[in-house]
Formats: structure tokens, sequence, C-alpha cells
């Protein structure tokens, strides 16, 4: 038999969240952002559970390839653009829309013999100091690309570096407007955060990614998922593979970091960091064992953890443990360990099975 570690993938929180975001941004089209493999839930679910979306976007070439082998007809977006002429061909043939960022791009389009014309989006730097053209640029950006027989539409796009924090976006978001105002193009500007400020923000393509899995985009301690009217799409378990007794003095696992106090009981876990759990994950960090709540101690393993039983008699070898899901929220573990919950989610490893609900 397989380990008990398993992925359950709820599609229909999927088709929640999407629905939510179009509650939101009522206005725009949507698309919904599933680079990293669906953010480690499987580009098949994401199919499935994403179904009204208007567009997918997302980074990896051969996935958006494995969107058309699943039947999807409608637009791709590539989020980091070409890397190649190979690439603009693939572009080309496979209909999917390209994020142009660097000259290069421009360049490498210029030379290139393409089968039909490619949709750009082109990516303009208001503040995030990573990929795109200054907004200077933009009428000479623009005129190149829109003289390029190869180019079919045109949209103007930017990327909010602060929109989880309040109001720290509205710098960014007047400059995309200084030099997108006027023009004849449509605009794409919301991440997650940002669309749950869309009356302010606006624009005619949104680009949710981690709230369409249910995990929050800010804080979970000042504004949880839960309160964001968002569901968990993965549900991560697995079951209690052996019971330690612990004497007073008696150490647990490698380095010996947890020392039991009492008399206690623990139990070890079938789930390690070559699963996807975080290794940096501290004694204390939730975890449901048979529903009940008890804590994580020790140090995480590559395939073992340990957690504290003392209190759950009823607790036995076979238990049923959640990691994180539907009951115990990603981003509360993801606090707990120092990071965000889009680490989790996308740190869930190709060993652990996914199961789509």
């Amino acid at each position: 038999m397989p380990r008990p570690i398993l992925a359950a993938i709820d599609t229909r929180a999927m088709a929640h969240n999407l629905a939510r975001v179009r509650h939101l941004c009522s206005s725009a089209r949507i698309h919904a952002v599933v680079k990293a493999d669906a953010y480690g839930h499987g580009i098949a679910a994401a199919r499935q559970g994403f179904s009204e979306a208007d567009g997918f976007s997302l980074i990896e070439i051969e996935r958006a390839i494995e969107l058309r082998q699943l039947g999807w007809r409608g637009p791709i977006l590539l989020l980091e653009g070409c890397f190649s002429a190979l690439d603009w061909q693939a572009a080309s043939e496979h209909r999917f829309d390209v994020v142009v960022h660097t000259d290069e791009q421009i360049a490498t389009l210029a030379t290139t013999p393409l089968s039909r014309r490619v949709n750009v989006h082109v990516k303009f730097n208001t503040g995030m100091n990573r990929l795109g053209f200054s907004p200077g640029r933009s009428r000479d950006v623009l005129t190149r690309l829109s003289s390029n027989a190869a180019v079919g539409e045109l949209t103007l796009m930017t990327h909010f570096a602060r929109a989880d924090e309040p109001d720290q976006h509205l710098e960014q978001l007047k400059r995309f407007r200084d030099l997108s105002d006027g023009l004849p193009y449509a605009t794409s500007v919301a991440n997650s955060a940002a669309c749950f400020d869309f009356e302010r923000v606006g624009g005619d393509w949104v680009r949710p990614g981690i709230m369409l899995y249910g995990a929050t985009p800010f804080s979970h301690a000042t504004r949880p998922a839960a309160a964001l009217g968002l569901i968990p799409v993965m549900t991560l378990s697995t079951e209690i593979i052996g019971i330690q007794h612990l004497r007073p003095g008696d150490a647990v696992g490698y380095g010996g970091t947890y020392v039991a106090g009492k008399p206690e009981r623990i139990a070890v876990i079938a789930a390690g960091y070559a699963d996807g759990y975080p290794r940096h994950a501290p004694t204390g960090t939730p975890i449901l064992v048979g529903g009940h709540r008890t804590r994580l101690v020790g140090r995480v393993s590559m395939d073992k953890i340990t957690v504290d039983v003392t209190d759950l008699p009823l607790a036995q070898v076979g238990t049923k443990v959640e990691l994180w899901g539907a009951n115990l929220p990603v981003d509360e573990v993801a606090e707990a360990a120092g990071t965000i919950g889009y680490e989790l989610l996308t740190a869930v490893a190709p060993r652990v099975p996914r199961l789509l609900r």
C-alpha cells in the first residue's frame, strides 16, 4: 500500500473562489493564475475548477501546451514572455498571449517568422522594480510593437509590490494611469490583494492567484482567508504510523531539540520535508490529529514529523492527521513556520498523490 499522505483537491472550492473574484471584479475579465503547476494543485485540477475563467496565465510554456491538450480554447497568457524564437513560434502556433517586458523580446519577435499574429501584454515597471519598461518609454515601446505586423491586440499591464498593505499600491496605480489613460488599449493591473480593492484599482483584466486556492493574500492574523469568503482547495492529510512514550528528560528526533518535561505520548506522522512540509516549522506549529488541535514537537525530518498526543488518548496508529486544509488554514501553519501559504502550497512534492474531488 502507498504511504498515507494525500493532497485532496476540492475543485468545487476552486469554482467558489473564482466566483468570489467575479463578484469583486464584476466588470473585468479574469486570468486565473496557474503558474507552478497551479500553485501545487495540478494543472488538470485547475482546468476543471477554473473552467469559468476568461483565461489562464502562467509562466511555463509546457504547462500552457498541456492546457490546450486538456481542451482549453480560451486565452492563455505567458507571464514572463518568450525566451527564444522557438518560444515565439510555439506561442503563435498554440495561440498563446505573451507578456513583453524587455527590448530583447521585441527584437526577437521582429525577426522571427510566425504562423499567426500574437497578442501582447506590455509590462511596465511602476515601482516593483523587477520586470517591465519604465513608464517614460511607453510611447517608444508601444510604437514599435503596434507597427509590427506579427503583433495582434495590445494590453497594458503592471504588477503591484505592496497591494497587501493598505493604500501602498496607490502610487504605482497613479504611475500606471498616467501612462495608460487615453490610450486605446485594455489594461491588466489587479493581483489577488488588489481584487479586494477593485473599485479603486479597476482594469479590463484581473490576475488573481493565491486567493483562487483559498489562501489569503494578506496577513493571516489581520485578514484570514475565511473572513475574505474563500474556501481552502487543498487538504494535506496523513496518518499516525507510530507512538512513543517519553519519560521526563527524553529527547525527540534529530538534534534532540525537544525534551519532554513530563511523561508524554508522541505520535510519529507520515510526512516530512521531502513531502513539502516545512523543515523550519518549529515546536508548537499547529496540527490536527483525529480532528483535535495539537502541536508539532521536535525537528521535522525528511519523511516524518513528531506530534504531542499526550492529551489525545484515542490517537493511535492509523488515526487521521490534517497538516493543513479544510479545518486548519494553510496560512496559520505558514505563519507558525515563518513563511507564507504560497510557499507551502507550491512546495508539496510530486511524490504526494493528488486526489481531485
